[in-house]
């Protein structure tokens, strides 16, 4: 099976020409990111038959999706559990979505159990950049100034401010490589989820239990 067409869209300007978009194309970037049969080829057209490059279309369709979506109100959903191998760690997370019939579909299922078991693998403190506390935030910003010692280097705000970022990357949830495929974002995975299901989708909150794990009060 072939899906034909003349001209593709293709990569920083450049246009590309070819017969056709083989199915077996298609069902790999299907299968890659669980989007639809005609966003696939639609993503594989713009792209000149690039797996990589559709990969990154589909992504920032997801994102425009996602956006057009991020004011819906999402009152219905599912709270999840998971608890990782050896019974060390475990994990509740709240997901949200806009209605009921979805929370029950299998697509919502599996997205929210991808989330729990990122948490149980990678530990993050909070769901995105905006949930961290100034407190916090002002605390590690003078951690860094002190570690480097460049006060009055100027470049310091682009040193502190790459530094921070690793540190959004090591502790927000949304800025973290998925571990299923750490060339995307969980943020990436979420837009992706949004666009695929056609409904906002947020999460909520959730709580991660490590047995023997100190206790830290955070001020």
């Amino acid at each position: 099976m072939l899906f034909e067409f003349n001209f593709l869209g293709g990569v920083n300007g450049r246009r590309y020409m070819s017969n056709a978009i083989s199915a077996h194309l298609v069902k790999e970037l299907r299968q890659k990111t669980g989007a639809g049969i005609m966003e696939c080829k639609k993503a594989l057209e713009a792209s000149g038959g690039s797996i990589e490059e559709a990969e990154k279309w589909l992504r920032q369709q997801g994102m425009a999706k996602a956006r057009k979506k991020s004011e819906r109100q999402t009152p219905e959903g599912v709270i999840a559990s998971y608890i990782h191998a050896g019974d060390k760690i475990g994990v509740l997370v709240e997901v949200n979505c806009e209605t009921d019939f979805v929370a029950r579909t299998p697509a919502f299922k599996e997205f929210v159990k991808e989330i729990a078991i990122q948490i149980a693998a990678a530990n993050p403190k909070f769901i995105s950049k905006n949930d961290v506390p100034k407190a916090i935030l002002d605390s590690e910003k003078n951690k860094i100034i002190s570690t480097l010692k460049l006060e009055n280097d100027e470049n310091l705000d682009r040193i502190v401010q790459e530094k921070l970022e690793k540190f959004f990357i090591d502790n927000c949830l949304l800025e973290q490589p998925f571990v299923k495929d750490p060339s995307i974002t969980i943020n990436d995975l979420l837009c992706q989820r949004i666009a695929q299901i056609g409904e906002n989708i947020v999460i909520r909150r959730f709580v991660r239990f490590q047995v023997g794990e100190e206790l830290e009060e955070l001020s």
